[in-house]
């Protein structure tokens, strides 16, 4: 059965990530942070293995240190003889990952390119007056009445992930996302959880660290991906360069359709969906989302075992 291969994003990332995959001296591991640690000009790897947490945390370290972990997850499969598989897709920014896996952006320019993204997220919003929130239990539809209805007295509040059936993300200014976190409630939430980050990602906010991404990757080289791409934007396999740079920079500013894009795989023939990079939060949400669908998560050296046996089956 064809298989595609997801990237998590922001969110996946702990102090000691990777530790339980590999050894750090194992060639896939090593020289993926070596080049990333090149490009950064500070050891990435001693970052995620040491921390301090709130360094590994910050949006700007965050984003290169997630990137790296996929990447080197990646080449780890392949040097244990994985095969490529049928279709990549990422989760926010795990689509860096997809886009490099499938060999239309290069990881360098790539680990560059999500440090600038996360600098540009960071200074789009004054600190503090940003806020996400994870609302459990509504239908899609609901939660966006939700934040309309708390949008009418000013301000912005937008549903931004649609993660899963009863999952979903909204970000915006702090004090209307806490607003529309009480409508949802009374609209029948089972749970309205903010999420500790400061930074509203995929909302109308992010429009201008849109922009100067978009000024950015005008002056980045991609080519035509060999493994088949599928965006999160809009849930369709892309293959032109052009269109892989409009959406990288459309996604900063756009909701996460992964609800949809996990439907869009499995209706093109996609039996098997493995999470490569840290944790499993994909995997769960995959599972939610189809549950006809295998989902696998390479977290460890036994689950990585595992993938590899199922593929080769």
């Amino acid at each position: 059965m064809a298989f595609g291969f997801v990237f998590p994003g922001q969110g996946s990332q702990s102090v000691g990530m990777l530790a339980a995959l590999a050894p750090a001296e194992e060639a896939p591991i090593r020289d993926t942070f070596a080049e990333a640690s090149s490009v950064l000009g500070y050891d990435l790897w001693h970052l995620i293995a040491q921390g301090p947490a709130e360094r590994l945390n910050s949006t700007e370290c965050t984003q290169p240190a997630m990137l790296a972990a996929s990447i080197a997850t990646w080449r780890l499969w392949c040097s244990r003889g994985g095969p490529e598989p049928e279709a990549v897709c990422g989760h926010s920014l795990g689509e860096f990952s997809a886009v490099v896996v499938a060999g239309a952006l290069d990881f360098g320019t790539a680990v560059d390119l999500v440090r600038f993204r996360g600098r540009a997220m960071q200074e789009a919003v004054p600190a503090g007056s940003g806020a996400m929130a994870a609302i459990l239990g509504l239908e899609d539809a609901e939660v966006i009445e939700a934040c309309r209805e708390a949008a009418q007295a000013g301000g912005v509040v937008e549903a931004v992930n649609f993660n899963s059936p009863g999952q979903v993300v909204i970000a915006g200014e702090r004090e209307p996302v806490e607003q529309a976190m009480e409508a949802a409630k009374r609209r029948g939430a089972k749970r309205a959880v903010a999420l500790p980050v400061s930074v509203p990602a995929h909302s109308s906010l992010m429009g201008s660290a849109a922009q100067r991404l978009g000024e950015r990757l005008a002056t980045v080289d991609f080519r035509t991906p060999r493994i088949r791409f599928v965006s999160a934007v809009d849930t369709a396999a892309h293959a032109e360069p052009a269109d892989l740079r409009q959406l990288l920079v459309r996604q900063l500013a756009s909701p996460v359709r992964w609800t949809d894009t996990v439907r869009s795989l499995a209706a093109g023939g996609i039996g098997t969906l493995i999470e490569c990079g840290p944790g499993k939060v994909l995997s769960a949400l995959n599972r939610r989302i189809e549950r006809g669908l295998t989902s696998l998560a390479l977290e460890d050296a036994g689950s990585l075992q595992a993938a590899l046996a199922a593929v080769h089956a």
